[in-house]
């Protein structure tokens, strides 16, 4: 059974040219937009996956993806994988990760995963994280729905 996509937003970027041309991200994080760029794409199964390709700025001293830029981009992916259950902002409240094999510059880094339950606030997911066949790193979290605050009143 495939879904439908989600609603349209404002701050959803679809590429147009390029690698990821059909890919999105959202550009409203601007930590995401530097350390990135990260994209996604929902699959003919309703599947989503995540990917960048690994550039220079991307590594540690040792010249393999920093460990720090794995988390980021296992993070961003909790929220694209959310993608269908998702329909507000939130919040990572838990994220959980192995670190199984290195990454070099050039290789093109792949996210899949699942919701493993989707309640009234929390969404729990998994994930992993992949270079061809070689598996990289795998992941947990879990998702915090935020309720809508009202704007703060001047001087209240």
């Amino acid at each position: 059974m495939t879904k439908a996509p989600p609603p349209r937003r404002p701050d959803l970027h679809v590429a147009t040219e390029g690698e990821f041309k059909g890919w999105r991200t959202w550009i409203r994080d601007s930590f995401e937009s530097h350390v990135g760029p990260f994209w996604h794409r929902i699959e003919a199964d309703g599947s989503v996956r995540s990917a960048f390709r690994v550039e220079k700025k991307h590594l540690n001293g040792s010249g393999n993806v920093h460990g720090g830029c794995y988390m980021a981009f296992a993070d961003y992916s909790l929220f694209a994988i959310a993608t269908h259950v998702l329909d507000s902002r939130a919040v990572t409240t838990n994220f959980a990760c192995e670190f199984l094999d290195a990454a070099r510059e050039g290789e093109l880094i792949e996210c899949t995963g699942e919701v493993s339950r989707a309640g009234g606030s929390l969404i729990f997911l998994r994930g992993k994280m992949m270079s061809g066949e070689r598996l990289l790193l795998t992941f947990s979290g879990t998702i915090k729905r935020m309720k809508r605050k009202a704007p703060p009143q001047p001087n209240a």
